[in-house]
């Protein structure tokens, strides 16, 4: 296989590989914390934590993968990403908890907004008009759809929202960490949870999550077990599925693939969780936001290979004339 097929079968690898991790995790989590009623969100966080230091520390340990050793100078190389890794963490889990599942999903597609902004800002990247309307009509559907949210929680609007924001941050960052080779990514993952332990453990000991988590009487029930441990091996598995997508991709296609798999989370959030309220309104606002975010999805990706067949060809004929 040559360079070229075998580049673009990786990037769709890695960004149907961070799909399918991000639909699972929010899915298992919804059930966690609103089916089995799980009352410590940052316990959950705690668990997805420990589970990413283990493996990566497990995996080098074999020599199975490899970063760099802890010195003094890896907090200023990997800041502000631990930061905001449990920012992220801890309002996509409240807002999982909070919302149902349909709102939680067109509410996350405000990440994308916040991801232009953070591409712009960050690695002063522009963005066509016809991508600037489909990001608009997202957005109108999403405002459509909470204008007749019979289960509407401002709170849980408010941890989304703020964890739009996170996520568009994060990935702007891990792009340019990324970029500059001091960590690899598995240097990120690693790091970005370690660091992040013990003060997510003072939080939860001196908000009595921690007392909560541990009184809890569905630790007898196998199936909640079951499912609480593959939230914090995913919790894992969509850290490093965001990291190899973004690395491979972008941080706006990471995105793009997250609103895609949201679709099928929507629908099927319909019918999981038993917290949604259907209305007219609501269901038409949530099939524009779909529709704006299929097409987007497309325009985003068509525009990215023209860009790099004008590319590829400018090359060329540099290559002729010399």
């Amino acid at each position: 296989m040559s360079a070229e097929p075998m580049t673009v079968f990786l990037k769709l690898c890695a960004a149907a590989f961070y799909g399918v991790s991000s639909f699972f995790i929010v899915v298992v989590n919804k059930s966690v914390l609103t089916s089995h009623r799980f009352p410590s969100i940052i316990f959950v966080g705690l668990g997805q934590m420990l589970a990413t230091v283990t493996l990566l520390w497990v995996g080098k340990a074999c020599r199975v993968v490899n970063y760099p050793d802890l010195d003094c100078s890896m907090p200023r190389k990997v800041f502000p990403l631990p930061l905001l890794y449990l920012g992220n963490q801890m309002t996509g889990l409240l807002g999982t908890k909070k919302l149902n599942l349909p709102m939680f999903t067109v509410l996350r597609r405000f990440s994308i907004l916040f991801t232009m902004i953070a591409e712009g800002i960050l690695l002063n990247k522009s963005f066509t008009r016809p991508i600037q309307m489909t990001v608009f009509a997202m957005l109108l559907g999403a405002f459509i759809a909470a204008s007749s949210d019979m289960a509407f929680d401002s709170l849980g609007y408010g941890y989304i929202l703020t964890n739009d924001v996170l996520t568009a941050a994060n990935g702007a960052y891990v792009k340019q960490k990324l970029e500059s080779k001091e960590l690899g990514k598995y240097g990120l993952l690693y790091y970005n949870a370690l660091f992040m332990i013990l003060p997510s453990l003072a939080i939860a000991y001196f908000t009595g999550d921690l007392q909560r988590a541990i009184e809890f009487e569905g630790w007898s029930n196998g199936m909640f077990v079951f499912q609480y441990l593959l939230s914090c091996i995913m919790g894992f598995v969509l850290m490093y599925s965001t990291v190899l997508c973004t690395q491979y991709n972008s941080a706006l296609t990471t995105t793009i693939v997250g609103c895609v798999k949201n679709i099928l989370v929507t629908y099927i959030g319909m019918f999981l969780g038993g917290d949604y309220i259907f209305t007219w309104t609501n269901f038409i606002g949530l099939n524009i936001s779909i529709a704006g975010s299929l097409v987007y999805s497309y325009i985003t990706f068509t525009e990215e290979q023209t860009t790099k067949t004008s590319s590829s060809t400018t090359e060329t004929k540099g290559k002729i004339t010399v």
